[in-house]
């Protein structure tokens, strides 16, 4: 026997390296994948530093804003004023400012260029909800009628539009550390959010009259200035979402005197606006929240929302609302609007709840969104930083899920009937949880959604399943699961982007997945199997604390990840930030080896039982039928020595031999040997291209079985193949790789050995219609008189 140094525990599971590697053939190029992300990154400066975290002279400016709009329920359309203070803190003299006008999206010069660049062209074709929502536009005069640009003293200003950009030329360039003011007056008509699929606008509803107005993107708001891009003025295509600075906001809302307006920011005014019993409700709804099973506090019932549907406005209310350290505003106004509140406690701090939502979102809006709202910003506080806002809206209209600082629209609506399917109620919960998240990221945590969306929008899609789970831990959370993620990474190469594509360059059949589904899964990878929980915590914690109400970059990310955790990711962020490449790990065979123990007893054994089984020929078998007939069974002068001796008998001699082997070992070879432990060597390869850790779990034949976890740097030298040696006591029946779905692996079916069979099953089904069943609620009300006309429970 070869002596070989080996520490093994009892019935435990050793690893060994030292034979594991494969040498690394020259065409190979595992060490770029190892490598560090180094010149694909910005060079560190004192704006930014190389620990992720904000430099000495980072900046940014800021845009106050004092607004008074009027809508008009009559004609759908918003007239406004706004007065503009800018704050130049950087180093630089700025003799102009660029403004965003999102709402230049639907004028007739604009659709046509972003219908060519992304929706509607003859090659391509278009659906009937593009074709509809090109009607629609056409059919209206939509985008801003921008009637003042004036400033400070009310001198006009000179202004140049292009598109949904426009750039006031100031009078006097402002200088680092000072403002200027100014101010816009506009109007435009409010958009069919359900005709033209946009982010932001109004919803009719044909039998009682009303509409429910979502108010987003309508107001012109200040481009971001930074250290990164200068002027983020990219274009508004209607897919890169918004780029904002921070800045403290008054906003006068005067809308029909019978609506209902929830805004960003806290209500200055109630005792104006508001009845006493609603203010009494109000009051009523202070500090609840904290107790499982305290529902809302309804500040507008149904009941009265219903007659508020059937009545007639008189005049008008003016609705003030406050703002501080916010990047957007956003408002919404109905008098079909129900209002129920709480006030739980959040990190120390009462936080109002809120929810408005017209009867159509009954039960499932009464019941759930208010609630979801509150755990929302328990789960994410936990996570980032504490929700620094006093209030967080919950909205339903005609909005699927749009975010905003404080206010968040949401879908999800039952049937007529007030029920509903699972995944109704699963959409209401997640979307919910999402669009309220977003005042993490990125109303908080302030990032260039124009360019990157996948920092907005994957790094709270992973926060949302996380909140998902803990709402209930059998929620399908597939935004995060790894194996949900396949699919997408299953596509060839041609139909994929980078996560790290800018917004505007990720085809639109695939942006779900690119910036929401594959990034969150990443993280939830990160945490789970690469980093662990707790380093993983710490350092995404550690990342919103350091740019919280600050705006970071990718790297600034990648970067305090890395710096927070102690853990190298560069290979990490490579693979799948900056390639298409799927993860493909197979488990090609598994070698067994027994080191030889020397023991007569077993080696003698094993011997008699190896020459037992050559012999059990087909021929030996039907021989021995006749055994009895040979000469040597019949003539007992033919035996001799030889026909009795037992060359696999132990001998004293044989006995001795060991001893004296077994005096010569130390502990550890002795324990080595005496042990009888099996060596596998694992031939593993990598198909895919992103080298991700190895897992392998056991079935030894006594009925247990153990896992085996091999960290990425396994494929350094050798990112095609590689060998991994397992020492264990016991004897594995049935190896596994990647047994829990953790890596995204694209093709499972090579990660067993030996391979297991599945059946491909078909479906056998008589030659008639099949009917199904989305709503087993309803149908369950459906047959409920049946039931009852039984006498049967």
């Amino acid at each position: 026997m070869q002596k070989i140094i080996l520490l093994v525990t009892s019935l435990t599971i050793s690893t060994w390296s030292a034979w594991a590697q494969s040498p690394t053939p020259p065409s190979q190029r595992a060490n770029t994948r190892f490598e560090q992300l180094g010149p694909m990154l910005p060079t560190p400066n004192t704006f930014r530093t190389a620990s992720g975290a904000p430099g000495k002279d980072y900046f940014q400016n800021r845009a106050d804003y004092d607004i008074k709009v009027a809508l008009d329920d009559a004609h759908q359309k918003i007239t406004a004023s706004e007065t503009i203070t800018y704050h130049n803190n950087s180093t630089d003299i700025l003799p102009y400012v660029w403004i965003q006008l999102d709402q230049n999206l639907f004028r007739p010069d604009v659709i046509s260029k972003t219908s060519q660049t992304g929706g509607i062209n003859a090659e391509r074709g278009a659906s009937l909800q593009q074709l509809n929502a090109t009607k629609s536009l056409a059919e209206k005069d939509y985008g801003y009628k921008i009637t003042s640009v004036r400033d400070q003293a009310g001198k006009p200003i000179k202004y140049t539009i292009n598109e949904t950009m426009m750039r006031i030329d100031l009078p006097q360039p402002v200088s680092p550390g000072k403002s200027a003011t100014f101010s816009i007056d506009w109007n435009f008509n409010i958009v069919d959010v359900r005709n033209v699929g946009a982010r932001s606008g109004y919803e009719f509803f044909p039998k009682d009259g009303n509409y429910i107005y979502e108010m987003a993107q309508w107001f012109p708001r200040l481009c971001a200035y930074n250290d990164v891009t200068g002027w983020q003025n990219k274009q508004f295509l209607g897919r890169g979402e918004f780029t904002l600075i921070f800045g403290n906001y008054k906003v006068a809302i005067t809308a029909p005197n019978d609506h209902i307006v929830g805004a960003t920011g806290e209500l200055q005014n109630a005792t104006q606006v508001l009845t006493p019993t609603q203010q009494k409700r109000w009051n009523e709804a202070k500090n609840k929240g904290d107790k499982a099973g305290e529902n809302p506090v309804l500040i507008v019932t149904q009941a009265e929302a219903e007659a508020a549907e059937k009545g007639k406005p008189t005049g008008t209310k003016t609705w003030i609302y406050k703002a501080d350290n916010v990047r957007d505003f956003a408002f919404a106004s109905s008098r079909k609007f129900i209002w129920d509140a709480l006030q739980p406690n959040v990190e120390g701090k009462r936080v109002w709840a809120m929810s408005l939502y017209p009867k159509e979102a009954n039960p499932l809006w009464g019941q759930y969104s208010t609630r979801l709202v509150a755990h929302t910003l328990r789960s994410y506080s936990r996570r980032t930083i504490a929700y620094p806002y006093p209030v967080a809206y919950s909205v339903h209209g005609p909005v699927g899920g749009m975010e905003y600082p404080m206010m968040s629209f949401n879908g999800a609506r039952p049937e007529a009937d007030g029920t509903y399917s699972v995944g109704t109620k699963n959409f209401l919960i997640s979307v919910v949880i999402h669009e309220v998240g977003h005042n993490f990221f990125p109303m908080i945590v302030n990032s260039d959604e124009r360019q990157w969306s996948w920092m907005d929008e994957g790094l709270n899609t992973f926060l949302e399943g996380l909140a998902c789970l803990e709402w209930d831990a059998d929620f399908p959370a597939h935004g995060i699961d790894p194996q949900y993620i396949v699919d997408y990474m299953r596509l060839d190469s041609t139909q994929q982007v980078p996560i790290m594509s800018s917004s505007d360059n990720i085809p639109g059949n695939t942006f779900g997945p690119n910036a929401y589904t594959k990034p969150g899964t990443a993280l939830n990878i990160l945490r789970e199997t690469v980093m662990g929980r707790e380093l993983f915590d710490y350092a995404f914690k550690e990342y919103a604390r350091r740019w919280a109400f600050k705006s970071p970059e990718p790297a600034d990310f990648f970067r305090t990840m890395e710096d927070a955790s102690g853990v190298d990711l560069d290979w990490f962020w490579k693979g799948w930030f900056y390639t298409v490449q799927p993860v493909d790990q197979a488990l090609v065979k598994v070698d067994w080896f027994q080191a030889s123990s020397q023991n007569p007893d077993i080696t003698k054994a094993d011997a008699r039982a190896e020459a037992q089984r050559k012999m059990n020929t087909i021929s030996k078998q039907r021989d021995a039928l006749s055994k009895d007939e040979t000469v040597v069974a019949q003539d007992s002068t033919m035996r001799d020595f030889y026909n009795r001796y037992d060359p696999y008998a132990v001998t004293d001699n044989d006995k001795k031999k060991y001893q004296d082997y077994l005096a010569s070992l130390t502990a550890e070879e002795r324990l080595l040997a005496e042990a009888g432990t099996n060596f596998y060597t694992l031939s593993l390869q990598s198909k895919g291209g992103i080298p991700m850790p190895v897992i392998i779990r056991m079935e030894f034949e006594d009925g247990t079985d153990s896992v085996a976890r091999f960290p990425a740097e396994i494929w350094r030298f050798n990112d095609v193949a590689v060998k991994k040696v397992i020492a264990t006591p016991k004897k594995v029946k049935q190896w596994t790789l990647d047994p829990f779905y953790e890596i995204a692996d694209i093709n499972t079916e090579d990660n067993s050995f030996p391979p297991v069979a599945k059946p491909t099953r078909f479906q056998l089904f008589k030659q008639q219609g099949r009917s199904s069943a989305p709503n087993p609620m309803q149908q369950q009300r459906q047959q409920a008189p049946a039931r009852q006309g039984t006498g049967k429970n």
